[in-house]
């Protein structure tokens, strides 16, 4: 059985990590040019700070009897980034290789047979997560991802997640750009304070309308980088069971004021966990809980404490 397969037939959520970015800048005190974590790589004190980074939240899984899902520091390793951040195409190919391969080195000394650990290759959005800034056709948004996807393929990553999607197009290209490299796919949608996509679209009706037309490749679907009280309302809905992953932000700020916010809003971690707690009857599919911005072990913790004493 693969570590997919083992995923998938989990009766217990895995969880995944938290706002990576955010604790690096704030809590780590890391420079991160363009929000671009996979930095850290090419220096070894940020090569040992992502590796304490995620020790803490394997230990959930350990504790929690799942399996983990490692994420690759590679949300900003993409075509769209690459001028700002002065890289071509060999080099954000580079920049992913390197990052599954730490990936699988941290999986290699952390993996046993009762704590399965799936490297996630992170593909983010192309543009400001936040907003839409230039749109693309699913086409186009395929071929800009291309590189990084089959990079991350070739590197022997597990699965494919697009996360912080802001608008249906660019979920397609990147669930087309995945099936052309025949890997496994999640995709993961982002909303506003009112429950609907950046792009002002209805949260369901953009899931149904990526479903039709990437004829269902997906494992299942996510929402990231929101509280959790800005979409639990939309949850139940038609593809309410297509929904396999949470990963909130702990913050109940629009993404208008965490943009412009000079300190970290952290929420509160108990209340988090509640929040989960919920999505237990919303999302009888839940297979992957973590968190986004300004979230970090304690959230993650939280929500692996409420969802896991009930389950299975």
């Amino acid at each position: 059985m693969t570590r997919i397969d083992r995923l998938m037939a989990a009766t217990k959520p895995w969880p995944a990590d938290a706002g990576l970015e955010t604790a690096m800048i704030f809590h780590e005190g890391f420079d991160l040019p363009q929000f671009a974590s996979f930095v850290l790589l090419d220096d070894p004190k940020g090569r040992a700070a992502l590796g304490r980074w995620f020790d803490g939240f394997v230990d959930l899984a350990r504790r929690g009897g799942t399996g983990f899902v490692l994420d690759t520091a590679t949300w900003r390793a993409n075509m769209g980034w690459a001028g700002a951040l002065g890289l071509d195409e060999a080099a954000i190919r580079r920049v992913n290789a390197d990052a599954v391969a730490f990936a699988k080195n941290w999986r290699d000394r952390h993996e046993t047979e009762t704590l399965p650990i799936l490297v996630n290759g992170v593909v983010g959005p192309s543009g400001d997560g936040y907003v839409v800034t230039a749109a693309r056709t699913a086409e186009a948004a395929e071929q800009l991802h291309w590189p990084q996807v089959q990079a991350l393929a070739a590197a022997g990553a597990d699965l494919v997640t697009a996360v912080t999607m802001n608008y249906t197009a660019e979920a397609i290209g990147v669930a087309r750009a995945a099936q052309r490299a025949g890997m496994p796919h999640v995709l993961s949608l982002t909303v506003e304070t009112d429950g609907n996509l950046p792009s002002g679209q209805d949260l369901q009706e953009a899931l149904a309308e990526i479903e039709a037309a990437t004829d269902g490749s997906a494992l299942f679907y996510m929402v990231n980088c929101a509280h959790p009280s800005h979409f639990s309302h939309r949850l139940d809905g038609p593809m309410r069971n297509r929904i396999g992953g949470i990963r909130a932000n702990a913050s109940r700020l629009s993404h208008a004021e965490l943009d412009a916010a000079t300190e970290l809003d952290d929420g509160n971690p108990q209340e988090f966990g509640t929040d989960y707690a919920a999505f237990r009857q919303l999302l009888p599919g839940l297979r992957i809980i973590g968190g986004c911005c300004g979230s970090d072990h304690r959230h993650v913790a939280s929500a692996c404490a409420h969802l896991h004493a009930h389950a299975a």
